[in-house]
């Protein structure tokens, strides 16, 4: 009796943690990351700045919190986790808010770097370390998923509020309420339910779980020295750094080409966005379940074949706002490839030996694609036009799904030869 009442308070604690990170994914993250793109056309219209100039506080923040990300990963070694929370949050929501204070370039610019580094902690970095860190192997992509939807769930509403908002309030007043917003909801969830296990008997195991095969699956992997040795390992990062270029121009600039170039209105983008959410919702939950049903190469070619239609009916939206809604739930339902592809393809291929070390790196060039993408497409427009330069876009996509399908059949193979020959030796020495 006194063992069931044991169990029944780990996969408790284990999925009160799940709900804070979903909590944390849908108002500071949602704040920090999916509603920036709506304030684009409105700032610079009102202070003058060009789409390419205005761009770049994406690309700023992003490699900024990427360069100190690595330290925020080792932080948590050393620092309570807690604290680090209740900073990053202070830092995400507090440095959202002072964008209504900023008036120049480099002001915006500054902020961004703050903001990013403070949702890197608690979002970026922090929800998979906590999954991790709460989960065993054969439960951690199905609480990942349902962590990362709490993005999805937030931006269902984030979306039309702020559209609102801007209409009635203004750019300027609309930093600050959603800033402040952020802060009222991550820091009180920071305080009373972020933690790490005290133990290992904490920590939610799945019922197929057996001791044998799960210290199997904790003995497999590869050192970050040997990886980089490894021509996968590398179509596998690069693969990621053009997603981060599709990703980062059909988010961050899609709301500018709705609004500036298309001429829909607000109550349209807010719906654009908003069918985005719902299906992207549907995207994180299902996509974890999908990767452990279905293995990583179908779940990219599914991936891929979503991304690549969703990127015509895009170019297809002049036409008509019903396009641009399919856009947006064609991209919504896809996107598991980037909110957890980078963690579960490092595990999945390369183990846990040094997995955080080796997913630094793939999120690393990750982010020097998003952060690159979003100017570059801003460059495109100026120089080709938006038609052309959603073209270029689509061939980003190519290029990114055929290296990772590429280096996840490669490393599949590999670590199959590796396992045969490690059997093969264990039989020789019993022998």
């Amino acid at each position: 009796m006194s063992t069931l009442t044991n169990n029944k308070k780990k996969i408790s604690a284990g999925w009160v943690i799940v709900m804070a990170c979903m909590l944390i994914q849908a108002i500071p993250f949602g704040v920090a990351s999916n509603i920036q793109p709506l304030f684009i056309h409105p700032v610079i219209s009102d202070r003058g700045f060009s789409l390419t100039s205005f761009s770049l506080i994406f690309s700023i923040g992003t490699i900024v919190s990427a360069v100190v990300g690595p330290f925020i990963g080792m932080s948590f070694q050393k620092i309570n986790v807690k604290l680090i929370y209740v900073v990053g949050a202070i830092l995400s929501g507090g440095g959202f808010l002072m964008f209504s204070m900023c008036t120049e370039l480099w002001q915006f610019y500054a902020v961004a770097s703050v903001v990013q580094i403070g949702t890197a902690a608690i979002s970026g970095i922090g929800v998979p370390l906590l999954i991790s860190s709460w989960f065993d192997e054969e439960s951690k992509g199905k609480a990942m998923g349902l962590a990362f939807a709490g993005g999805s769930i937030g931006n269902i509403f984030l979306q039309q509020l702020v559209m609102q908002s801007l209409a009635s309030q203004g750019y300027s007043q609309s930093y600050f309420i959603f800033g402040a917003l952020s802060l009222v909801v991550g820091v009180p969830i920071a305080l009373l339910f972020i933690k790490m296990p005290k133990d290992a008997s904490q920590i939610v195991r799945s019922k197929n779980n057996k001791v044998k095969s799960e210290s199997k699956k904790t003995d497999f992997g590869y050192t970050l020295k040997e990886v980089t040795k490894l021509k996968y390992f590398w179509m596998l990062a690069l693969g990621f750094t053009f997603v981060g270029i599709y990703v980062s121009a059909y988010s961050i600039q899609h709301a500018a080409y709705f609004q500036g170039f298309l001429k829909f209105d607000a109550i349209t983008v807010g719906t654009i966005g908003s069918i985005f959410a719902v299906c992207s919702l549907g995207g994180n939950i299902v996509g974890g379940v999908l990767f452990d049903k279905l293995g990583v190469i179908k779940c990219l070619i599914i991936s891929s074949v979503l991304v690549l239609i969703s990127g015509v009916f895009l170019q297809l939206s002049g036409q008509s706002p019903v396009y641009a809604y399919i856009f947006s739930a064609l991209k919504g339902f896809a996107i598991y490839t980037y909110m957890m592809g980078p963690a579960y393809l490092t595990g999945s291929l390369f183990g846990n030996k040094e997995y955080g070390s080796i997913l630094g790196i793939v999120q690393l060039l990750f982010a020097v694609g998003f952060s690159s993408g979003s100017v570059l497409f801003g460059v495109f427009v100026e120089k080709f036009g938006y038609n052309t330069s959603w073209i270029i876009i689509l061939g980003a996509v190519a290029i990114a799904y055929v290296l990772l399908i590429g280096a996840s059949i490669g490393m599949i193979k590999l670590n199959k030869e590796r396992a045969n020959n490690t059997d093969n030796k264990e039989l020789k020495e019993v022998a």
